[in-house]
């Protein structure tokens, strides 16, 4: 029940983030807020995969590429319900990120992306909340196969 409402809360989350913004430009403000020296908001449409990889117009690509989104999300809830490990939290936020993506790709043929990091002119690519869960889930689960490998070792 807890890793339902661990994918439930990003996801409501991310949309709430994402319906915030894209009203702000609807009512006509500029969405490219200074939030610090090394971080706005500025409001980008992603038609491609995490971070603006392999970004197309929504032909059947697009839509090939959104059913396999669709399978990886079966695939991660099969795994999540069998799990009864730490592995199901890291795979809740995966799938609470990734479903919040989902949605905008279906809904919009797009995803809004809009938190710019950057330094002075470097900037890393233009992400949204689910992302950032995304990659968290991803980078938990290779830190415990890491540790988990590790320990191993040392009891070998």
């Amino acid at each position: 029940m807890k890793k339902i409402i661990i994918i439930f809360t990003i996801f409501f989350f991310d949309r709430i983030t994402k319906i915030y913004l894209i009203n702000l430009q609807a009512n006509g403000t500029d969405i490219d807020l200074y939030i610090y020296s090394f971080l706005n908001f500025y409001l980008v449409w992603n038609t491609g995969i995490g971070f603006g990889l392999a970004s197309m117009e929504a032909n059947i690509y697009y839509h090939v590429l959104t059913a396999i989104i669709v399978i990886v999300n079966i695939g991660l809830i099969f795994f999540l319900i069998k799990s009864k490990s730490i592995y199901a939290y890291l795979i809740a936020l995966i799938i609470g990120g990734s479903l919040g993506n989902l949605f905008d790709r279906i809904y919009y043929y797009a995803v809004p992306d809009f938190i710019d990091l950057h330094l002075g002119n470097y900037h890393w690519f233009i992400f949204n909340v689910a992302d950032i869960f995304i990659t968290v889930g991803i980078i938990g689960l290779i830190l415990v196969e890491l540790l988990k490998k590790e320990k191993i070792s040392e009891n070998a």
